[in-house]
């Protein structure tokens, strides 16, 4: 008689089959953190860029740019690990989860877009780069991505960690261009961020991807109005969005945070200059 009654799932997403041969072991670097950004004058130009602009700018595309601007200010963060030493990336670039439906299945699965160069773009050139790189991945038209997909589908269980190691080791490791195999670039950039407050989440932290080298993780919660004591010892009610991150120990330390944190805390409270003037019309 076995000691738990079981039956295996038959269908399984790609994102399921790859986390499944990542994470193996709870013995990692992973250090937790969580700030509250004050979010109100944000949101005003949000707003009055969506009515300015005609175009609808999201939080996630403040965030591209505003972390663009964060490992800018702190080219330190922007680093991997290679053969047990440090590197520092040339590249800042953002990469940002985006959810999407199976056609063949119906099943919710996971890809990515990443933004390349993100410190020399506007904002503008981030949301258009954005939206067509996203509507590409969720219609199943990102060549690389999709073969990607499809490849880790139908690959035995067993096998999917091996190869995504191996893919590891190559690529950044070894720092080997494979993209002549269907295998993109520098697909997960310097970072990434994950948008959880629009999956009606308030809080989530994140895990370290180990095959990706990379060593930050930022998790967007949902938009909340909270009490605060203002300057005048007044209670107000501000908007708030909590920001949930995990850092490879081995790559960043205490000191990095609280710089991330205040320039953060800089960018949103002065969006007008830090995100750039809004444009009157959509951006071509």
């Amino acid at each position: 008689m076995p000691n738990i009654e079981l039956h295996a799932k038959k269908k399984v997403s790609s994102f399921r089959m790859i986390a499944m041969g990542t994470w193996q072991t709870a013995k990692d670097p992973s250090v937790y953190g969580s700030m509250d950004l004050p979010m109100d004058k944000a949101m005003d130009y949000l707003a009055e860029y969506r009515e300015k602009s005609g175009r609808r700018l999201t939080i996630s595309h403040m965030m591209c740019k505003a972390m663009a601007g964060v490992l800018e200010e702190i080219p330190d963060a922007n680093a991997m690990i290679r053969f047990n030493k440090l590197y520092l990336r040339e590249d800042v670039a953002i990469f940002f989860q985006v959810a999407m439906e199976d056609p063949e299945t119906g099943q919710i699965d996971l890809s990515g877009v990443t933004v390349h160069r993100a410190n020399k773009k506007s904002l503008p050139n981030i949301l258009d780069e954005f939206e067509r790189e996203a509507a590409k991945v969720r219609a199943g038209k990102d060549k690389d991505k999709e073969q990607t997909r499809q490849t880790f589908k139908k690959m035995p269980g067993w096998l999917v960690g091996y190869v995504l190691d191996l893919i590891s080791l190559l690529t950044y490791t070894l720092n080997i261009d494979l993209s002549w195999a269907g295998i993109p670039t520098d697909v997960f950039g310097s970072m990434m961020v994950t948008n959880v407050g629009s999956l009606g989440l308030d809080t989530a932290f994140v895990p370290l991807v180990p095959y990706s080298k990379v060593p930050l993780l930022v998790a967007l919660g949902a938009l909340k109005k909270v009490p605060v004591v203002n300057d005048q010892d007044e209670i107000v009610i501000q908007k708030q969005m909590g920001l949930y991150v995990t850092f490879d120990h081995r790559v960043l330390d205490g000191s990095h945070a609280s710089k991330m944190s205040a320039v953060l805390r800089k960018w949103f409270a002065d969006p007008y200059t830090y995100f750039g003037p809004i444009p009157e019309t959509a951006a071509k």
